[in-house]
């Protein structure tokens, strides 16, 4: 063989080893290698929970978390008194949970608790709290309100029970941002007279009422004539026959030493023969006094005031609670605050005629306890219906306590008339104005 065919020979092996491991030719097998000692896994791509942004990434944009809304209320009385300022307080809560606000609050402003301080000084604190918007809740705070509301123009001011900025009331001003805000509780005491009326076994209601000013005497004269009305229509009575006083300890709740004792109060009248007690004061001594007399034998009823649950108490003789209901009105009022649409505006709100207890939408409603006879609770269902049909008891022939004609025969009082009615009426027993 010559050394060309031997060079061609060599080549062509060559070539062909070469081709075979390009592709993919191993070796045989060695014996398997001794398992090697656990180790952290490999880092392979990260998990959703560990995962960075690659350097080259951005880190993604947040907003800010919003400022939460702070609002104050200044409460007349102890925020848990079963009465008129727990009402307040239950609604802040209420705000709290529908619009995501935060409530700050100061209970028991009165000049018994907080001597040398005043509603307006008060509210500072709660603007030093953060609040945006202030809640004055009792009708003695109306010119603290006023005060306050003109010192701090971007402060929104809620007067509960007030009627400064109301254009067809007797005091009008321009107050840009306050509100007055009212529930027509003239209704609830209706239905409070009317339970009464349907109760009593001896005629006689007895009236525990606080200070006497126009909001108080118009809340008495109702529950008269919600009483005087069930009295003769559904027990087929003359009204001569029924008697109804009212009489006033001097605010809102007992003060020692400045106000009349409303426990005394009421045994009075339980002690004469009143056997039911329509409270109008922010408490229930009217009805704790009734429990007391019932458990020593006595027939006596009570109706409390104000607070939705102020039954419990004394459930066996409670008749029943006409109650305010303020939480839509602030949810309407703080939302409007939060949003900027806040503005200047009186309101006086009325039942939820389609269900007076509609803790959503009806601004005063009534409870009916469990006291309360089956058949009495029957007739106060009709005289509800009757209402809500549209019975007005504020229509004539209405004479004022001394005899003065105050609507003639059919006709119907406006909203001034009713607001600030004068004195109490005729076929009612008590004082109409302060000594």
């Amino acid at each position: 063989m010559n050394r060309l065919t031997m060079l061609r020979i060599l080549t062509i092996a060559l070539a062909f080893v070469m081709i075979a491991s390009a592709c993919g030719g191993t070796a045989t097998p060695a014996e398997p290698a001794a398992p090697a000692e656990p180790t952290e896994p490999a880092a392979t791509e990260p998990s959703a929970e560990t995962e960075a942004p690659a350097a080259t990434e951005e880190p993604a944009a947040t907003e800010p978390p919003a400022e939460q809304f702070v609002f104050g209320i200044l409460m007349v009385g102890p925020y848990n008194d079963h009465g008129w300022s727990q009402a307040h307080y239950e609604a802040g809560l209420y705000v709290e949970e529908k619009l995501g606000a935060k409530m700050v609050y100061i209970d028991k402003v009165n000049p018994a608790d907080r001597p040398g301080t005043t509603p307006d000084q008060l509210a500072e604190d709660l603007v030093a709290q953060g609040a945006k918007l202030v809640i004055f809740n009792s009708d003695d705070m109306k010119d603290a309100s006023t005060t306050f509301a003109k010192a701090n123009p971007d402060i929104q001011v809620i007067m509960a029970s007030g009627d400064q900025v109301w254009e067809d009331g007797k005091a009008f001003e321009e107050i840009p941002n306050m509100v007055n805000i009212m529930g027509r509780m003239e209704y609830g005491k209706m239905m409070a007279g009317c339970a009464a009326a349907l109760t009593t076994k001896t005629g006689q209601i007895g009236y525990l009422g606080p200070l006497i000013n126009d909001e108080t005497r118009r809340l008495a004269a109702s529950a008269y004539l919600g009483a005087k009305y069930c009295w003769t229509e559904y027990l087929g009575n003359d009204a001569a026959d029924l008697q109804f006083k009212v009489t006033w300890i001097g605010f809102w709740f007992n003060i020692p030493g400045v106000t009349s004792d409303p426990t005394q109060v009421a045994n009075d009248f339980i002690n004469s023969g009143y056997d039911v007690i329509i409270s109008g004061i922010d408490t229930t001594e009217g009805l704790t006094e009734a429990k007391k007399a019932a458990a020593a034998g006595k027939e006596v009823w009570a109706i409390p005031y104000d607070f939705i649950g102020s039954c419990d108490e004394g459930a066996e003789v409670c008749v029943g609670v006409p109650y305010f209901n303020w939480g839509p009105a602030y949810v309407a009022n703080i939302g409007a605050a939060m949003d900027g649409t806040f503005e200047s505006h009186f309101e006086w709100n009325g039942p939820d005629w389609s269900d007076i207890n509609n803790i959503d939408t009806s601004a005063v409603g009534f409870v009916k306890g469990a006291a309360l006879a089956e058949d009495a609770a029957a007739n106060l269902d009709s005289f509800i219906e009757a209402l809500a049909g549209g019975l007005n008891l504020w229509t004539g022939p209405i004479n004022l306590q001394d005899g003065t004609a105050y609507l003639t025969d059919g006709q119907v009082a406006t909203d001034q008339e009713v607001w600030y009615l004068p004195q109490l009426l005729e076929g009612m027993e008590g004082q109409s104005v302060s000594e």
